[in-house]
């Protein structure tokens, strides 16, 4: 369902329609939903802010930046926001776009859970995360309108218990590879699913390298 909010909504292009179609194909409907309300969320954001983006890198942001969760994408010891990133920049690469623009979306996806980092960086890098960080934390919720919030869930709703089935996604698309989660928020997607889990300790790290002192 494509809908218009203050002017924001979905590009009618040839790759976005591609972008839509390999996200319906490619993702539950929980991610798809999800990742639809973050390129609003976003946009919204973005105009609010009056940042000057290209509203498809930012819809290829949005849509491809949970891919990494899905076992088709998944790699063994990466990341699961490289892996995401990694399946936007092979669509992009086949589609002909700029490689500079592919970096962008490369890097928006990358750095998509990393806080207090994106905002300061390319508008696209910047909304992908200012979405995610709405959609899925909450954060900056009252700078939405209650017409802007309720639009955006009509279209792509959210359901009764999204909160508890968005957990449950992160750790089922990151429990193969718990070791990625260092350094990272998704270690408290496996401790919250697995009670006995240790992350790994950046203190320990340092003190059992191989240095003498």
């Amino acid at each position: 369902m494509t809908i218009e909010i203050d002017g924001v909504k979905i590009p009618d292009s040839a790759l976005v329609r591609k972008v839509t179609e390999i996200a319906r194909e490619n993702t539950t409907p929980l991610l798809f939903n999800h990742s639809s309300r973050v390129f609003y969320f976003g946009a919204l954001a973005g105009a609010r802010r009056n940042l000057k983006f290209d509203p498809e890198l930012l819809y290829c942001g949005c849509m491809f930046h949970d891919f990494g969760l899905m076992k088709q994408y998944s790699s063994a010891n990466e990341r699961f926001e490289v892996d995401g990133a990694n399946a936007a920049r092979d669509f992009l690469e086949q589609e002909g776009i700029s490689q500079n623009d592919i970096d962008t979306v490369w890097t928006s996806i990358a750095l998509h859970t990393t806080p207090g980092i994106p905002q300061h960086m390319h508008p696209v890098i910047a909304l992908v995360t200012a979405g995610v960080e709405m959609d899925v934390l909450g954060l900056k919720y009252d700078q939405y309108s209650d017409t802007e919030r309720d639009a955006v869930v009509k279209a792509h709703p959210r359901g009764d218990s999204f909160k508890e089935e968005i957990i449950s996604a992160f750790y089922e698309g990151i429990k193969h590879k718990p070791e990625t989660t260092f350094g990272n928020v998704k270690a408290d997607v496996i401790s919250d699913k697995e009670p006995h889990f240790h992350a790994g300790n950046f203190c320990c790290v340092i003190r059992k390298s191989m240095w003498p002192s």
